[in-house]
């Protein structure tokens, strides 16, 4: 099995005559913590909607495992072990924090709803459901609506419920957006624990939690790879801070 769990290569989407995304070569090593960072409009979100495939790509071909999943839909890259988070938190609201993740559990495990017997067929994942919410802290809070619960632990119940579907790739797009301090920390820990047995991949601004997590990062700048390495080695990119502070070289020398 190769080291890369996944791979796009020349990966390119235009939009009219706007290139968002172009020829990118990404290689995703397994088991590691992997960041797309960039300043604004530098084209991660597109690239999260390419390997998710919630776009098709314009060119270019991504791999995952080494099947070859250009042209697979969501749902089929979700079968095959590859689940995503969003920038704003996509938890049921109205849902207790167990019967959110005890509807990933009923996908993963084809559970279908049926009235006559649904509270014995649903009751039956509980057990698996609640040990997701221990893994993110969340246990006690299992009874307790999702409306209700503070920012930081709605975006705990997210990594939950993504738990839920067993991802073999989880990708996570701004995870600590929106957070005061305290709770990017508490996020922070939780994806670093969630990352045992998995890869991750996370669009993220917070360099702090970038310089803390990442194992590898690569930095877009209009829709092109910029830099490619550890986070000591593209923070003193003199390309990277100019991207970013409009800093350059010279002016550092």
């Amino acid at each position: 099995m190769s080291d890369f769990i996944l791979e796009a290569t020349d990966l390119s989407r235009s939009f009219g005559g706007f290139m968002a995304v172009r020829n990118v070569n990404l290689k995703i090593a397994r088991g590691s913590i992997h960041a797309l960072i960039g300043p604004n409009g530098a084209g991660k979100t597109t690239m999260f909607n390419l390997l998710t495939k919630f776009i098709t790509p314009s060119s270019g071909t991504i791999t995952f495992n080494g099947r070859n999943i250009t042209h697979l839909k969501p749902e089929e890259i979700a079968n095959l072990g590859i689940v995503r988070s969003f920038q704003i938190s996509a938890v049921f609201p109205h849902l207790t924090a167990l019967e959110n993740v005890r509807i990933a559990l009923q996908k993963r495990l084809d559970v279908s709803y049926q009235f006559w017997r649904s509270r014995k067929i649903l009751s039956t994942l509980d057990g698996e459901a609640l040990g997701r919410l221990d893994q993110v802290g969340l246990k006690r809070f299992a009874h307790v609506p999702a409306v209700e619960l503070p920012y930081g632990r709605k975006r705990a119940l997210e990594i939950a419920t993504t738990l839920g579907l067993e991802p073999e790739l989880m990708l996570l797009d701004e995870p600590t957006q929106g957070m005061g301090s305290e709770d990017v920390g508490q996020v922070a820990d939780l994806i670093k624990r969630v990352s045992v047995g998995r890869t991750i991949i996370m669009v993220e601004h917070n360099l702090g939690v970038v310089s803390k997590l990442a194992d590898a990062i690569t930095v877009l700048s209009r829709g092109e790879v910029l830099a490619e390495g550890t986070y000591e080695q593209v923070s003193k990119n003199p390309a990277v801070m100019e991207a970013y502070m409009g800093i350059k070289a010279e002016e550092v020398a």
